[in-house]
């Protein structure tokens, strides 16, 4: 054989090599979505979330009384008047569909995966990413000038943003094991903090269909968590990414609790796995919820004003179901094993509707913005951008790019581009 014909062959082999493996990779990757389908419900986690976030961002922490006085039953979004701060808004009496630092964690973590090579995450990347931010804050601070003190006060706000998360992290990504250790014991006053529940979510984008491997990347990621809050954020991960199966129910999405779990939190003697039994605490509340019929009601049973768009069986299934939450709460509202059992709770209950899940979860009151955004990513990337409320949809998006510098339809888009 010639030479040439030789390096024809060569070539005619190298292409069909690359014909047959091409589909076959883009569908590990993908798990087999094309890329609008995977554009709409990346972009259904991004709104979904920071409806959820802007919906409970006016009456974050507020008892379920002081929710009522003030916006009677929250079912869409709505202005707010609150001080800002570093945890929370940025700016004065945000407008309706103005976002809160669960966003902004799904902004700094989506960026932060478009520098990795997925679907595997870098845990000390991640480190370095949010220090360097943190830096970035610092530098900006030092730099600011003038006699007017509100430019000082947003930066000094950017900077504490990061300040906790920064102590870990940089010994964290220097290998610094005891001061690491040190640090994590005093992260947040040393709670189990929703730290992971914050941007869990983007890692169940970057690895759709594959519950198994989201979670894996979710619990590596989750070097904030303590205890089995780094289970619960790794489940997150799972069932975000199980939302992504284009043959997703709200069982297979749910069933993450159940079946996934590499860690072997269900082997643990004595307590066994905590976050599956925050789980069968929701499923029971749920059950209770079904089965609740007029016939239980009490005689004359009146539905307060302000939820008169209700019908009495279904305020009456909610109260009881709030009731059975205030049993459980934790010490800090932003508890992570309360913010997954509020958020499978109302997701049980309502069988995924994304507009009734956000209305029982806003008006449950507790940390009801990232409840709101948690759930909101789940159910976002379930349904997809396109089946989600239109008008909540355009209104946080245009506030998140106007006032907040947060393009969440560019940051869908690079992801995209990213995994195809």
């Amino acid at each position: 054989m010639s030479v040439f014909a030789t390096k024809y062959w060569r070539k005619v082999v190298l292409f069909f090599c690359l014909v047959l493996c091409l589909p076959k990779a883009q569908a590990q990757t993908t798990n087999g979505l094309t890329k609008q389908e995977y554009y709409n419900k990346v972009l259904g986690l991004l709104v979904g979330s920071a409806i959820g976030d802007a919906m409970g961002a006016p009456t974050e922490m507020w008892p379920r009384r002081d929710i009522e006085i003030e916006y009677g039953r929250v079912y869409k979004l709505d202005s707010m008047v609150r001080t800002p701060s570093p945890e929370g808004t940025w700016k004065y009496n945000l407008p309706a569909g103005g976002t809160t630092d669960d966003t902004r964690w799904k902004k700094l973590v989506f960026e932060y995966a478009l520098t990795q090579k997925l679907p595997q995450f870098e845990s000390k990347a991640l480190a370095d990413h949010i220090i360097r931010q943190y830096q970035s804050d610092i530098k900006n601070l030092k730099n600011t000038e003038g006699f007017d003190p509100e430019p000082y006060e947003e930066a000094i706000m950017r900077m504490a943003w990061l300040q906790e998360w920064a102590k870990v992290a940089k010994p964290f990504r220097d290998n610094n094991l005891k001061e690491y250790a040190d640090a994590l014991s005093r992260f947040y006053g040393g709670e189990m903090v929703c730290a992971g529940l914050l941007y869990a979510p983007v890692v169940g984008a970057a690895v759709p269909g594959n519950p198994a491997l989201a979670y894996a990347q979710g619990y590596d990621l989750s070097f904030f968590d303590i205890g089995y809050a780094r289970d619960i954020t790794a489940l997150a991960a799972g069932m975000t990414s199980a939302a992504f199966d284009p043959q997703a129910t709200p069982e297979s999405i749910m069933n993450v609790n159940r079946t996934v779990d590499p860690k072997g939190y269900f082997k643990s003697r004595l307590v066994g796995r905590r976050a599956y039994a925050f789980y069968q605490t929701a499923r029971n509340i749920s059950y209770d919820f079904h089965r609740t019929q007029l016939a239980d009601l009490p005689e004359s049973y009146v539905v307060p004003a302000a939820w008169s768009s209700l019908t009495p069986l279904e305020h009456y299934r909610i109260t009881q179901a709030f009731a059975q939450l205030d049993k459980l709460n934790e010490d800090l509202p932003f508890h992570a094993a309360e913010i997954m059992l509020i958020t499978n709770t109302a997701l049980l209950c309502h069988d995924f509707d994304f507009e009734k899940s956000m209305a029982f979860i806003i008006n449950y009151g507790r940390d009801n913005d990232t409840v709101g955004a948690v759930a909101g990513a789940i159910l976002g990337a379930y349904w997809g951008a396109d089946k989600l409320p239109a008008k909540s949809s355009k209104l946080v998006k245009e506030v998140a790019k106007s006032q907040l510098g947060i393009d969440l339809e560019k940051l869908a888009r690079q992801m995209t581009d990213k995994l195809y």
